[in-house]
């Protein structure tokens, strides 16, 4: 099995990169938020890996932490959850929040995910509650709260969702209330304008 691989990138798809390792380019799946740490290709990156066996194919998925690994893992053990799902919900935020949101049992933290609904929330919250670990779990999932609300605000004035699920990840974690992470973002959206 293959856990990890350390090479250069190549090519940045829509859902996936080009990995050349020894002369030999491997397609890796991977959630929109890797993909946007790796721009620009022609870097050198060592990415973990879940190689995902069907019948007609082998897919590779690659994650820059292991962290991000484990998770995608347990997620993609729940039923009715696939690689591709999970990638999704990776995508919601960084690995903590998520391991939050689910500790916290908040299913409509999930739901946001696309493919994800109520029910399949409900699901991955039974099933992954009992095997993780965090004991900040409270105070992450207000923090996804107020970024949630900050991000529909911001979309509401008409900014595109990719750039203000940026800014807020990059945003300074001290800044805590809605008044001070809209107004930062706001900055940081507008700097990005200019």
């Amino acid at each position: 099995m293959i856990y990890s691989l350390t090479g250069k990138t190549t090519e940045i798809g829509e859902n996936f990169f080009v990995l050349e390792v020894g002369g030999v380019g491997f397609k890796v799946f991977a959630s929109h938020e890797t993909l946007r740490k790796l721009m620009p290709p022609n870097s050198e990156i060592k990415i973990f890996c879940f190689l995902y066996v069907r019948e007609e194919a082998l897919e590779l998925y690659g994650f820059l932490e292991e962290g991000a690994l484990k998770l995608f893992e347990m997620l993609n053990s729940v039923a009715g959850i696939g690689p591709k799902t999970a990638l999704s919900i990776l995508d919601l935020g960084k690995v903590e929040n998520i391991m939050a949101a689910i500790l916290e049992k908040r299913a409509e933290l999930l739901t946001r995910a696309s493919g994800i609904g109520r029910k399949t929330a409900e699901r991955i919250i039974l099933e992954l509650q009992n095997r993780i670990k965090l004991p900040e779990s409270k105070t992450l999932t207000r923090a996804m709260d107020v970024n949630f609300e900050v991000e529909e605000a911001l979309v509401g004035l008409g900014y595109l969702r990719s750039h203000v699920k940026q800014v807020l990840i990059e945003m300074d974690p001290k800044l805590k209330t809605l008044e001070e992470r809209l107004r930062q973002a706001l900055k940081e959206l507008g700097r990005s304008k200019a």
